[in-house]
């Protein structure tokens, strides 16, 4: 059994194969999916929420992308607040920053993370934190805010955040990523860091695993994901997807249980 704690089935790829994709999810061993709810903007944070309520082992959150911020009006926390409502979503994200492409201003990107991180309090819900090239800034939002419970997804970041994270109770989720030729100190971070601490995904249809590099990615890639951390760590890998697995429970333990 292990869980994609991070997948983005609403996206147009999957359009013409969506039940396939989840199909050979389900025959690879993945018992729990996390579909992200951003959509294509805030808007559209409700996206899985159709997928979610048609099969009982996926799951969805709602949220702004850092990608997004320049879109959100008010009304939009106040959609963020009633889709929480929802038995399906377990989380408030995926939120952040993201300082690589900068696709909103800078400023505008922190001031909707931290009323994100408020609302994930108000409401509490776990948070699901991208963050990109913005550590220093994602850091100081954290301690501000102070955030009962999180992961951060699709970790690519060094020690100091991850020490950092890992301080104030937090997961930290490995995508394809780690698998990757010169992902030598993300890897050494993913064999390193506390067992009861991780968390696997695919990130899809982006970021697909070695031996999948290239070709979209799907859910039940996230098994080769668990296999090379489980070789990484030393431990056999049916003992690092139940314990992933329990991590994933243990996080989005209100609602997933």
């Amino acid at each position: 059994m292990i869980v994609d704690s991070h997948a983005h089935l609403d996206d147009p790829r999957f359009n013409d194969d969506r039940e396939g994709v989840l199909e050979r999810a389900w025959d690879a061993g993945v018992r729990k999916i996390l579909t992200i709810g951003n959509g294509s903007g805030p808007d559209q944070m409700g996206c899985g929420i159709p997928i979610a309520e048609t099969h009982d082992w996926i799951y969805t959150s709602a949220g702004v992308h850092p990608h997004d911020a320049s879109k959100v009006e008010e009304r939009h926390y106040h959609l963020v607040e009633q889709l929480a409502r929802h038995p399906r979503v377990l989380a408030i994200g995926e939120m952040g920053l993201d300082y690589h492409y900068d696709n909103s201003p800078r400023d505008i990107q922190r001031a909707v993370f931290r009323r994100q991180l408020a609302l994930a309090n108000k409401l509490d819900l776990p948070v699901i934190i991208h963050t990109r090239e913005a550590d220093d800034d994602t850091i100081a939002l954290l301690k501000a805010e102070s955030p009962r419970r999180g992961v951060i997804h699709c970790f690519t970041s060094g020690k100091e955040l991850a020490d950092f994270v890992l301080a104030i109770g937090f997961y930290i989720s490995f995508s394809g990523i780690v698998t990757f030729p010169n992902a030598h100190s993300l890897a050494e971070i993913a064999r390193s860091i506390p067992l009861d601490r991780i968390l696997v995904e695919t990130d899809c249809p982006y970021l697909a695993p070695i031996p999948h590099r290239g070709k979209r990615n799907e859910p039940s890639f996230v098994a080769d994901t668990a296999r090379f951390i489980a070789k990484l760590r030393g431990v056999p890998e049916d003992e690092f997807a139940m314990r992933a697995s329990a991590n994933f429970d243990r996080l989005f333990a209100a609602k997933s249980s």
